[in-house]
């Protein structure tokens, strides 16, 4: 049976907080902790590897960082990955063994804060795949720090992040004009919402609200400097936009068109590259 590993961990306010809220949304089935079940190994490589960067991952060590939904860690166990994923919130990890046990995978599900991976040895995964996290931290460098001990020379980093330059914008915020940019560009500042909930779709097609977490900006610059002040080689950058050309006035995809909202980036680790 596979169980939770908890390492331990200090509790900040700001990490508390975000605990709570990320194990309430998870109970609530948002939409990033529902359990992928009817994975293949077609789309699991599309899941996690849409532009072939990553190569052959049959034995590769892989670290889902601040992964937990039972999501990524079965795609990368279907094409043969040796996976750890690593969340703070035990109701999204408690989704990755379910996910786990319907494959019949066998991955290792650790309990702690992405800011402290002092439990792993030094270059203990070929690849970090980190999903949309870091903006629920106020300091990115840290996590780039972390990342760049436990990786091993050549290892592949995947982080997505908010767009810092259209931040606390969404498609609500159509003023009939354009979409209103109206929050100070600070790294490390807390977005400001009006409305801190997010809306759930439920099974039965009912909507529930439920509060989100606290979300910080990292300027653009933070990013690119910190990935290569840390030893890390820029791959690839994708911005999430749509290609309709004519979508409804104010709706998300209208928004995506014009302010892409969402960045993944894909980088090597290179300890040379700053020598």
């Amino acid at each position: 049976m596979q169980n939770i590993f908890f390492m331990g961990f200090s509790m900040d306010d700001d990490l508390s907080y975000n605990k709570e809220r990320w194990n309430e949304l998870a109970k609530s089935n948002v939409e990033y902790s529902r359990p992928w079940f009817e994975l293949t190994e077609e789309n699991a490589r599309r899941a996690v590897d849409k532009f072939g960067l990553l190569g052959d991952l049959h034995g590769k060590k892989v670290l889902c960082l601040a992964g937990g939904g039972g999501q990524q860690s079965v795609a990368f166990s279907m094409l043969g990955a040796d996976v750890t994923v690593f969340d703070f919130s035990e109701v999204q990890l408690q989704r990755d063994l379910e996910a786990a046990k319907h494959y019949k995978f066998d991955i290792k599900a650790i309990l702690g804060d992405m800011r402290d991976l002092s439990m792993f040895y030094k270059e203990a995964f070929d690849i970090v795949w980190q999903g949309h996290s870091v903006n629920f931290i106020p300091d990115v460098l840290k996590v780039f720090e972390q990342v760049a001990r436990v990786i091993q020379t050549g290892g592949v980093y995947h982080i997505s992040c908010s767009n810092p330059y259209v931040q606390g914008v969404w498609e609500q915020h159509w003023n009939g004009e354009g979409y209103l940019l109206n929050q100070p560009y600070v790294n490390g500042k807390e977005i400001e919402y009006t409305n801190r909930f997010w809306d759930i779709d439920k099974d039965d097609g009912q909507k529930i609200k439920v509060e989100g977490p606290r979300e910080y900006r990292h300027t653009m610059s933070t990013l690119i400097n910190g990935l290569v002040e840390h030893g890390f080689e820029i791959l690839h950058l994708w911005e999430e936009t749509v290609k309709d050309t004519k979508p409804e006035v104010g709706s998300w995809e209208h928004f995506k068109s014009i302010a892409p909202p969402f960045l993944y980036w894909w980088a090597r680790y290179n300890p040379d590259l700053n020598k």
